[in-house]
């Protein structure tokens, strides 16, 4: 049977720059997440020329419009039009880089493992990055809240008020990641971190979406409710993230 024509094979769709890595002496292999074919591994040719027609729209953060071609292990890019250009205000910005960071190694690993969850993991991100690019909120705490929405949509949704594994009615005392979150006195494994009720107040809001009490938060509080955040990233993920020891914390 002949090969699909390069027509057959062309699909377009939105997507975010994860990550890229150099190939070859002007190549580029882009991880992309995109809006509706989820994580997909492309290859932009010519891209690190200066002629290049759109080298600047397939930088991490950028989000854009692409032609792609399927291929048997990698894509091609063949057009790129700019959506978000969100990678030179988050740059210019060491703790808002940091946190992009982190994000976008977290969504790799999330829609690397979960294709179904594709199109909310892309939304979730892509409003992630433009509230960093704007300085929306304090970055730190942009950061912590996607992680907990973007574990959420992969389906480790963290409960913050009853008990996560006998469902008694909070208020609780105590953080278990393995358990997926705030515990009773009952199911408390020995050794359960016991954080202030205003940091499980903070990362209940941040898990909803409520900026009003995350920024009127304490620093104490956005620290100790980081630690149990990157704790329960780490626990489902199964590994620690490389970015996130780069963040810098008010």
């Amino acid at each position: 049977m002949a090969n699909p024509s390069f027509a057959a094979r062309s699909y377009r769709d939105d997507a975010v720059v994860l990550r890229t890595h150099k190939l070859g002496e002007a190549d580029r292999i882009i991880i992309l997440l995109t809006k509706h074919h989820g994580q997909v591994r492309a290859v932009a040719k010519g891209v690190r020329r200066t002629s290049s027609r759109f080298g600047a729209r397939l930088e991490p953060f950028m989000v854009a419009d692409l032609q792609l071609v399927s291929g048997r292990t990698l894509d091609v890019v063949t057009q790129a039009v700019a959506k978000g250009a969100y990678g030179t205000a988050i740059a210019s910005d060491y703790t808002c880089y940091t946190a992009a960071a982190a994000m976008v190694e977290t969504a790799e690993k999330l829609s690397d493992a979960d294709a179904d969850s594709g199109t909310a993991q892309y939304n979730l991100l892509v409003g992630a990055l433009a509230s960093l690019s704007r300085s929306a909120h304090p970055p730190e705490l942009i950061l912590d809240s996607y992680l907990l929405r973007a574990l959420a949509t992969g389906g480790w949704a963290p409960s913050f008020t009853d008990c996560a594994r006998c469902g008694t009615p909070g208020p609780h005392n105590a953080f278990s990641a393995p358990l997926g979150g705030m515990v009773c006195s009952d199911c408390r494994p020995p050794g359960s971190p016991a954080p202030a009720p205003e940091t499980v107040g903070l990362l209940g809001a941040l898990l909803t979406g409520d900026w009003t009490t995350a920024d009127a938060s304490d620093g104490v509080h956005r620290r100790e409710a980081a630690g149990l955040v990157a704790s329960y990233l780490q626990w489902h993920l199964e590994r620690s993230l490389k970015s996130l020891k780069h963040v810098e914390r008010s």
